[in-house]
């Protein structure tokens, strides 16, 4: 009878024990949660300094294309303001050459910097590159085509600058 109870009570005291090994697996989950907040923490800072990064250099880079293209106008202020200083005679051809010039300065520049003219008469209307701003009945032009230009638009590269302001034939 004594060994049936020692088995009974042998078996309750093994059954309240704790394993020896919960205490150092408890200690390894908060070592692992700390280890993980650590990570994440740093890994929000990396992102932050990284986004703050990128929006820095895009501003350097937004800012260094507006002083090159400053740059590349102050040539043709610099012709506008000799011209304005120019003595006024009669010489209007003269003068018209010199606007000319100035003006064709100003087209090459637009050109070199991938500026583009939309070529709007005699084309069909398109309002993706085209304001009408009049219609006019036309028995020379066909429906929808394009009669004049009012004001030039321009593309820069795929993008639309400014639509061209045109008059479009109707029937």
């Amino acid at each position: 009878m004594t060994d049936e109870r020692d088995d009974a009570v042998g078996s309750d005291a093994a059954v309240g024990e704790a394993p020896p090994e919960q205490p150092d697996v408890l200690a390894e989950l908060r070592r692992d949660k700390d280890a993980l907040q650590d990570r994440l923490l740093r890994t929000a800072a990396e992102f932050d300094n990284y986004r703050k990064r990128t929006e820095r250099d895009r501003r350097d880079q937004a800012d260094s294309a507006a002083a090159a293209a400053i740059e590349d106008l102050l040539p043709i202020v610099d012709n506008l303001e000799r011209a304005l200083q120019a003595p006024v005679g009669t010489d209007a051809e003269g003068y018209r050459k010199g606007v000319e010039l100035v003006h064709q300065q100003m087209v090459e520049l637009l050109r070199r910097r991938g500026v583009k003219p939309i070529q709007a008469v005699g084309a069909d209307f398109d309002p993706r590159f085209h304001e009408a701003v009049t219609h006019e009945t036309s028995a020379d032009h066909r429906e929808g085509e394009v009669m004049e230009e009012l004001r030039r638009g321009y593309t820069l590269g795929e993008r639309l600058l400014r639509p061209s302001m045109v008059k479009v034939a109707k029937a």
